[in-house]
């Protein structure tokens, strides 16, 4: 395993936070990917985007797979104009590229928003720090964890 999936799954024991980590042969980049790589529906993969806010702060969006952000919507739901983060802001400000970006294991804390969406399942699959990594969790347990402000963002 590596460097950053090893921080996800330290983080995850630092939380408290059970989850089921697993490393796939094929890619999990994508949410489509993801989805068939977990034998899951495409709404219960977690995209984590990362954006940085006018004022500065680092914003992270947890999205559901199938769903689109309205950058209005989610400006107005994080009090703050957002810009999308550059590859390199990214990895600098979490230490993860984009791809395996994890909702745990940041090196800056974000502030955290949830789409209401991922609380419809009882499971749902997130990055966990590699483009082929990823851990099954309790949306309700994620939101506990990462502190996540539960709100439409699109």
């Amino acid at each position: 395993m590596g460097k950053s999936v090893n921080r996800v799954r330290a983080a995850a024991e630092g939380l408290g936070l059970d989850i089921e980590l697993r490393e796939m042969e094929a890619s999990t980049r994508t949410a489509a990917e993801a989805a068939a790589a977990c034998g899951c529906e495409v709404n219960q993969i977690v995209k984590s985007l990362i954006f940085s806010g006018a004022d500065g702060t680092l914003v992270l969006l947890l999205v559901a797979g199938g769903n689109r952000v309205d950058p209005e919507i989610a400006a107005a739901a994080c009090g703050t104009a957002l810009g999308r983060a550059d590859p390199a802001e990214v990895r600098r400000r979490t230490g993860f590229a984009i791809g395996g970006v994890s909702p745990i294991g940041h090196l800056e804390a974000p502030r955290v928003f949830m789409d209401p969406t991922l609380m419809g399942f009882d499971t749902v699959w997130a990055a966990a720090g590699a483009p082929n990594a990823v851990f099954r969790v309790a949306p309700a347990a994620l939101v506990a964890a990462t502190g996540a402000v539960v709100t439409p963002l699109g």
